[in-house]
């Protein structure tokens, strides 16, 4: 049986404060966030009636790394003085340089701010697309109520979200970006609330899921539609032998007379269940074939989702989709002892996550729509920058993230790397960055991208006014 993990003081001391700021944070912004969520039925249907039929096509590809990533071997720096500070503390962790055996792979900025950058080894392809330009990492993000710096979060004068370091609690404000409530939509589904008319048809949910169900894509109006590597779940018979008799069956059971009110809402939902899961099916068909892709796709399970996806893109034309937003995940980032370096499980991780964001790039090109889709880590969040026993590392916060795009403006690294120190200026005190870019910054910069306009963020975001901005420029 696993050993539960004694908590540190510092998330001991963190849940006594969750006690206080969560009901100073309600008092203060419980009001607009009820008004605004409840709203955006009207605010929806008032957009939709005046939004025009737009040309193109752009599609979101949301790829969730469940477990905690640890950024701070997936991008490091490479100048003397921060790499030196980065192998000091990183023990078995440890990178080494670019030019080396299974060294970092040198990234060539467009931007300079004083520091030199490495990726991790096994990312060859997320190196060689970022030095084309177009890849971005945005560097130390994370979940915040405000901004927040070393000192106040030390003084406890401003509030931080409520559970910091807990798996469950941490995916749930990544993915709907309003940390100290529980809302029941994601910013995934309330951007399809308002952009879901843009569409000629929504038969089949403009919300797909390679990764069953999730809170980023449900929204008031929209929710997601889960569908396997293998194409919509529908009846599960044979086509063969008495399967299509019974199938055929069934559905003339399905579409009896039904007297009984509940019977004839269930008879109306599986008949539109079926008719979607054969209309997809059938959009799909042309693609079966993995030979279709000029870059194959890896056989593993990201592999296999993400080959679907560019599956579901190739078919919009044909579901009446001129905006798409797609939910995929890795799991297994959450490391405490085998992580493991240039060799090991994240470098077997970030490795497959590179083939795989390669090949759906390669497959938009294919398509001749890499300008309108755009792919997004996102995590947990990141792992403590000191070692544990062995060769892994404990839950931290402030996280590095990568975006893949033709529409994405590449070969740079937006927001503030932080500085590798224990106790320095940008850590709670025990190797845990503090976010300098806030989860709705990342993802307002996506959804204004993607088509929300500027002035119905905030509906999205409520708590985006509370940054310097909700443009991070990442988006062409």
């Amino acid at each position: 049986m696993r050993r539960r993990r004694r908590r540190t003081q510092e998330e001991i001391d963190l849940t006594r404060r969750d006690f206080l700021w969560k009901g100073a944070c309600a008092a203060l912004t419980a009001t607009g966030i009820a008004s605004t969520i409840t709203d955006l039925r009207l605010i929806n249907a008032a957009y939709g009636q005046a939004t025009q039929p737009v040309n193109d096509y752009k599609a979101l590809v949301c790829i969730f790394l469940f477990g905690g990533n640890d950024g701070n071997n997936l991008l490091v720096p490479t100048d003397d003085a921060a790499y030196g500070q980065y192998a000091a503390s990183r023990g078995a962790l440890t990178l080494t340089l670019p030019g080396t055996t299974n060294g970092l792979l040198p990234l060539n900025p467009l931007t300079n701010d004083g520091h030199t950058y490495g990726l991790h080894p096994k990312c060859v392809e997320l190196a060689n697309l970022f030095n084309s330009g177009q890849c971005a990492i945005l560097a130390n993000v994370g979940t915040l109520l405000a901004p927040l710096t070393a000192a106040q979060y030390k003084a406890k004068t401003v509030a931080v979200p409520p559970q910091l370091f807990s798996h469950s609690d941490q995916q749930i404000e990544w993915q709907t970006a309003v940390e100290d409530q529980q809302p029941k939509t994601g910013w995934g589904g309330r951007s399809a609330d308002l952009l879901y008319s843009l569409n000629s048809s929504n038969s089949v949910s403009m919300n797909i899921s390679l990764a069953g169900s999730n809170t980023y894509q449900v929204g008031d109006t929209i929710n997601e539609y889960s569908v396997s590597t293998s194409g919509a779940v529908s009846l599960n018979l044979p086509t063969t032998g008495t399967g299509p008799a019974q199938l055929q069956a069934l559905k003339d059971l399905i579409n009896l007379n039904h007297n009984n009110l509940y019977e004839s809402a269930f008879s109306g939902k599986m008949n539109t269940a079926i008719a979607n899961a054969t209309a997809l099916n059938s959009a799909i068909a042309a693609t079966a074939a993995a030979t279709y892709w000029t870059t194959q796709f890896p056989t593993s399970s990201l592999g296999q989702q993400l080959r679907m996806i560019a599956r579901l893109i190739q078919a919009a034309p044909k579901l009446g989709h001129k905006r798409q937003i797609f939910f995929a995940s890795i799991g297994g980032f959450d490391l405490h002892s085998t992580e493991g370096a240039a060799t090991g499980a994240q470098a077997n991780l970030l490795g497959d996550l590179s083939l795989c964001m390669n090949a759906l790039y390669n497959a938009t090109r294919q398509l001749g729509v890499d300008t309108g889709v755009t792919q997004f880590t996102a995590s947990d969040f990141s792992r403590t920058f000191p070692v544990n026993t062995g060769s892994g590392t404990d839950h931290a916060w402030g996280n590095h993230h990568i975006v893949v795009g033709g529409g994405v403006q590449g070969q740079r690294i937006y927001g503030t790397y932080p500085t590798l120190q224990v106790g320095g200026p940008d850590d709670t005190s025990t190797g845990r960055w503090i976010p300098t870019t806030a989860v709705e910054q990342y993802s307002a910069t996506l959804a204004k991208w993607f088509g929300v306009s500027p002035g119905l963020i905030p509906n999205v975001f409520p708590y985006i006014g509370r940054f310097a901005t909700a443009d991070l420029g990442f988006m062409a």
